[in-house]
């Protein structure tokens, strides 16, 4: 296989990853051979898939544009995959050219692109590393570069926790970015799952196309989600399906919403 200019020369061609399947199911051009068959697999067993990113990737727009109009000026992006339109970036300095964002993943084509794209934004960094370490990535040159942890940071896991699994313990991971925090700062999640008895035949052989071929999966249930804020109070409405996190218009719901296979939130960090 013919590998692109855009492509680091160590990436493995063959090996489907998180970022680039996500990647295409947005509509990405920045995915391989392999990441287009597992996607497409995935889509056919379960062909809401690619409405499921989407409702995600609407959620980030909401919340930064909420979180714009409390004030917060900082982000950090974990697990933040390739940029597409409509990135934390573009929604951020539309409205301040001086808000300060760092992306954090740990697919090195993810990295690079983002990389290519940002180089000129000196309000924006890009590093790789493994979001689950939170010393190594507060303690970045990146991140020291672009964010002042004595005033309210966003901390965005969108679409990431459920590449977590309960042995990689996401409550102490989060708390290690929760800790660092100043008061008034904001963590921001959503998350695949259901609550009990209610995934589908479908979903669950979809999700193991994609256990198998991708990277395994946790889903966790509202009360799950929940837990994930400790040490933060919920934003109205709390932990909702993710297109009801505070939707611009009623179609933003849309029928599924009720069954929505996952969940999204934004918590505030108490002032001192």
């Amino acid at each position: 296989m013919e590998r692109p200019n855009w492509a680091p020369g160590d990436i493995d061609l063959e090996r489907p990853s998180v970022a680039r399947v996500y990647d295409y199911w947005l509509g990405g051009a920045h995915n391989f051979a392999a990441d287009r068959a597992v996607a497409q697999k995935t889509l056919e067993t379960m062909p809401e898939i690619r409405d499921v990113v989407l409702n995600h990737r609407a959620f980030l727009r909401r919340a930064v544009r909420y979180l714009l109009g409390q004030g917060v000026r900082q982000f950090l992006d974990l697990g933040s995959g390739i940029p597409t339109v409509g990135n934390v970036h573009e929604i951020a300095q539309a409205a301040d050219p001086e808000a300060r964002i760092v992306y954090v993943d740990i697919d090195p084509v993810a990295v690079a692109h983002s990389r290519s794209i940002l180089n000129s934004n000196g309000h924006v960094s890009v590093l790789q590393a493994d979001v689950r370490d939170p010393a190594n990535v507060l303690g970045s040159p990146e991140v020291d570069k672009q964010l002042d942890f004595d005033e309210p940071v966003a901390v965005l896991m969108i679409a990431l926790l459920h590449f977590v699994s309960d042995d990689e313990d996401p409550w102490g991971m989060i708390g290690g970015y929760r800790d660092h925090l100043a008061p008034g700062s904001f963590l921001a999640l959503s998350h695949a799952g259901y609550e009990a008895d209610e995934e589908t035949d479908a979903s669950r052989e979809a999700r193991k196309i994609y256990n198998r071929d991708v990277t395994r999966t946790t889903f966790r249930d509202g009360s799950e989600l929940t837990r994930l804020f400790d040490g933060f109070t919920l934003v109205e409405p709390g932990v909702v399906r993710v297109p009801a996190w505070r939707p611009e218009s009623p179609a933003d719901i849309g029928e599924s919403g009720k069954r929505f296979p996952g969940f999204a939130a934004l918590g505030r960090k108490a002032q001192r």
